[in-house]
């Protein structure tokens, strides 16, 4: 809002373009915090895993906040291009060097877990897009008190335009990728697949599954051929194997005794 308010005054498209994009990485922070704790209820009725897939909602909603906050700021941009207006330099640089330490520093607070939650990634590099473009900003600002180029100011609202879209592309991708239950990034399916082929006992394995429950949490559904059968105790180790080795919290297991059973999922091209 400070941003804003003194970008206002300061007649900076820069600075509100910056605090434009800070809005949307705010409203995506509350979304994400919403998701994280709708993520925690207890599973009931119709919702058998609870409401952990909400925090794939919310990374997708924030990579869309950017995204139309990014269109916002373009086309204001472009306008102001074609009639380059006078800038209070020394206000907007006050104002995007406070904005410098404030993002830098929220950044750090998101370093350490950003490589197992998207969430936790998406705030990470919104937070240090944020520092950089107030930099951006701070130096377009020093420009203009020095050469007098009124069209600095719009030209760094497309670059911050062209930095967001840069930040956002992977958070969006990923998003849309666990919205369709894709594997997790980073998930070696042919090493599960082999794993479980060598597990012993097991002469074939189908309707092998692998998807995100949430951004933190990943389930597996498989069939074992077994002509031997198994008991408890191989399937309580082979979870907790799974687990260990790659990530997979919630795994479902079914045994098949007979290898010409005619399990209808058989074929790999089953769903």
């Amino acid at each position: 809002m400070a941003e804003a308010v003194y970008g206002y005054i300061g007649n900076s498209t820069a600075l509100l373009a910056d605090a434009g994009h800070n809005l949307s990485d705010v409203l995506g922070l509350v979304v994400a915090w919403g998701a994280s704790i709708a993520a925690r209820r207890a599973p009931s009725g119709r919702f058998t895993y609870g409401l952990r897939a909400s925090t794939i909602l919310a990374a997708l909603a924030n990579a869309v906040f950017l995204l139309v906050a990014t269109g916002a700021i373009g086309w204001e941009a472009i306008l102001r291009l074609q009639q380059p207006e006078p800038v209070a330099g020394v206000t907007v640089m006050v104002v995007a060097g406070i904005g410098i330490l404030v993002n830098g520093f929220t950044a750090m607070l998101f370093a350490s877990g950003r490589k197992d939650d998207i969430n936790i990634e998406g705030a990470y590099l919104h937070m240090a897009a944020d520092a950089a473009v107030s930099l951006g900003v701070v130096v377009s600002a020093a420009l203009i008190i020095w050469t007098g180029w009124l069209w600095l100011d719009p030209i760094t609202s497309l670059v911050i335009c062209a930095t967001i879209l840069w930040s956002t592309t992977s958070l969006l991708r990923g998003s849309i990728d666990m919205s369709m239950a894709a594997a997790p990034k980073g998930t070696d399916l042919a090493a599960i697949r082999a794993f479980l082929l060598a597990r012993p006992g097991v002469s074939a394995i189908h309707d092998l599954h692998v998807w995100p429950i949430s951004t933190t949490e990943t389930a597996l559904t498989c069939h074992l051929v077994m002509p031997t059968g198994t008991d408890d105790a191989f399937l309580m180790q082979t979870a907790q194997l799974l687990k260990t080795s790659f990530r997979i919290g919630h795994t479902t297991l079914q045994v098949e005794t007979h290898p010409d059973n005619g399990c209808a999922l058989a074929p790999d091209d089953v769903v």
